[in-house]
């Protein structure tokens, strides 16, 4: 099939933005170390320095949240749930992108704190999500904002949740939210080794 010199601009312009943003949305390599994560995804460490300082909750914390929540994947979905064993269904909730927010609670930090082209496979837009609902908890619950297991608790069930203490029944949840605190230690380290480095440099 012969495509007309007219339309093979538009077409080679359309095919290589899609390589582009599929390159893009690419998770890091290595989404354990948070200085190979900045080294590698270009423009994150701004982002999330810009999200940290407009809400005052530090960047280890956000990026081990965010890790938890998506592995860093921008489209990351919950998997979907299965009807007898062998049919797919639904998702069982409408979390999507870096920081898996669900629709309501998106649609709350757009009023409230983003804006119309803000996008949840953003990163930029992810972090400022959870920067601001982490602020939120630390205003209103009273979490300190470097107590990341804490603030993963109440994102993860809500301000009210935390409020009712839903986490106190779930083993597992608190066990995934020491892991958050102990990744929040980690990057902090790694953050604050791979900052003395280049500074030396």
């Amino acid at each position: 099939m012969l495509v007309k010199p007219r339309l093979a601009v538009p077409l080679i312009c359309l095919v290589v933005c899609l390589a582009l943003a599929s390159c893009a949305s690419l998770p890091p390599s290595n989404r354990d170390n948070l200085c190979a994560v900045f080294v590698e995804q270009d423009g994150w460490y701004p982002d999330a320095q810009k999200a940290a300082q407009k809400w005052g909750i530090p960047v280890a914390v956000i990026m081990a949240i965010m890790h938890q929540e998506s592995r860093f994947v921008a489209d990351a979905k919950p998997p979907r749930t299965w009807l007898l064993g062998i049919v797919p269904w639904f998702r069982p909730s409408s979390a999507y992108g870096y920081a898996q927010a669900k629709d309501e609670t998106w649609d709350v930090y757009l009023h409230k704190a983003g804006s119309w082209w803000s996008d949840r496979d953003d990163f930029a837009d992810a972090a400022d999500f959870i920067g601001w609902y982490c602020h939120i908890s630390h205003a209103k619950l009273g979490i300190v904002a470097n107590d990341a297991k804490n603030l993963y608790l109440a994102y993860h069930e809500g301000h009210r949740g935390f409020q009712q203490k839903t986490h106190v029944r779930s083993v597992w949840l608190r066990r995934v939210a020491d892991k958050v605190a102990l990744r929040a230690r980690y990057f902090q380290k790694q953050l604050s080794e791979c900052k003395m480095t280049a500074s030396n440099q």
